[in-house]
C-alpha cells in the first residue's frame, strides 16, 4: 500500500506494507492474491489499468479489497466498474499544501440502499474534512460561501491543523495563497445541501468558451461512461471565433472502436451542446510517474504558436 497515512497507519497495527517500483495492473493483482491485501492506494488512473486486466482476464479481486482513490476525481464509471469487481472505494481529496488528505467521502449507510448508479455518483464527490484536520468552505471571488444548492461553482478554501504554514522562502506566493486568511487550493467546486462538495475543475482548467464556463470534468464523466472508452482527459483548444472550445482526447479499452463522431454524438444526448468536444482525439494520455494526467503537456502542444 502507498499514501499518505497508510505508512503510519500500517505499521502501527503491525501489518504488511507492499509495495510496487512501477504500476503493473497483473503484478498487482498477483501479489493481493499472493499477499491477500487488504487494503490498496490507487489513484483512478491505476484503477483503471486494474480494471482493464481483470476484466480482460475474466477475473475479479479474490477478496474484498478496500480501496483509497485520490489524486484527480474518479468518475462515476470507473466507481461503477472497480466495486462490481470487488473492490470497497472510499473517496479522498487534499493537496500537498494539506498534508495530503484533508476531506472524506464519508459513507452513510442509508445509501447503501440508492440504486448503483446514484451510489457511484455520491461516491465520486469530494466529501467533508476529516475530524481534526480543520474547516472547509467553497467562496466566491468575495470570500462569501457559495449556495449548498450542489449547482454554484465557487473555489475550495481551507484553514485548520493539516494546512501548511507557507511556501519555504517564498512570502509572496505563501500571502497569494492564504488571501482572506484561507489557504486557496486553486480547486472549482459546488457545494452539495448536506455540506459535501463536488470538484468541477482546476481554475487553470476551466474552459472559457463563448462567456460560457465549462467544466473539464463534466465533460471527462460523460465521454467515459461510452462503453468504448477507457480513459479520457479534456482541455480546451483555441477556436477563431469562441476563443476556445473543448478537445477530448480518447484512450479506447483494448479491442474496442469507436469514432469521433460517435463520441461528439454521446456527449451531445447527454449534455448541454456547447459543452460537447468540438474535436476528439485518439491517444495514449501523457501522465506523470505518479499515474496523473498531464493536462499541461496536451494544452502546450495545441497553444503552441
Amino acid at each position: 500500500c502507498n499514501g499518505w497515512y497508510f505508512p503510519y497507519a500500517v505499521t502501527a497495527v503491525g501489518a504488511t506494507h507492499v509495495l510496487l517500483r512501477k504500476v503493473d495492473a497483473a503484478e498487482i493483482v498477483r501479489l493481493i492474491h499472493q499477499e491477500c491485501v487488504t487494503h490498496l492506494c490507487a489513484a483512478p488512473t491505476v484503477l483503471l489499468s486494474l480494471a482493464t486486466y481483470l476484466e480482460q482476464s475474466g477475473q475479479s479481486l479474490p477478496h474484498r479489497v478496500h480501496v483509497i482513490t485520490a489524486a484527480a476525481p474518479p468518475s462515476p464509471a470507473i466507481i461503477r466498474t472497480m466495486e462490481h469487481l470487488g473492490a470497497e472505494l472510499t473517496h479522498v481529496y487534499g493537496l500537498t499544501e494539506v498534508y495530503g488528505p484533508f476531506t472524506v467521502c464519508e459513507w452513510h449507510a442509508e445509501w447503501d440502499d440508492l440504486p448503483l448508479e446514484e451510489r457511484a455518483r455520491k461516491k465520486a464527490r469530494q466529501g467533508v474534512p476529516y475530524i481534526g484536520l480543520g474547516e472547509l468552505m467553497v467562496v466566491d471571488e468575495a470570500m462569501q460561501p457559495v449556495p449548498k444548492d450542489g449547482a454554484t461553482m465557487g473555489e475550495v478554501v481551507m484553514r485548520g491543523n493539516g494546512v501548511m504554514l507557507g511556501y519555504y522562502k517564498n512570502p509572496e506566493a505563501t500571502e497569494q495563497a492564504f488571501r482572506g486568511g484561507w489557504f486557496h487550493t486553486g480547486d472549482l467546486a459546488v457545494w452539495h445541501p448536506d455540506g459535501y462538495i463536488e470538484l468541477r475543475d482546476r481554475k487553470k482548467d476551466i474552459i472559457i468558451s463563448g462567456g460560457e464556463n465549462i467544466s473539464t470534468i463534466e465533460v471527462e464523466r460523460c465521454i467515459a461512461e461510452h462503453p468504448a472508452v477507457l480513459e479520457v482527459a479534456v482541455i480546451g483548444v483555441p477556436d477563431p471565433k469562441w476563443g476556445e472550445v473543448p478537445k477530448a482526447f480518447v484512450t479506447l479499452k483494448p479491442g474496442k472502436a469507436a469514432t469521433a463522431e460517435e463520441i461528439i454524438a454521446f456527449c451531445r444526448e447527454r449534455i448541454a451542446h456547447y459543452k460537447c468536444p468540438r474535436y476528439v482525439e485518439f491517444v495514449e494520455l501523457p501522465k506523470s510517474s505518479t499515474g496523473k494526467v498531464q493536462k499541461n503537456v496536451l494544452r502546450e502542444r495545441e497553444w503552441q504558436g
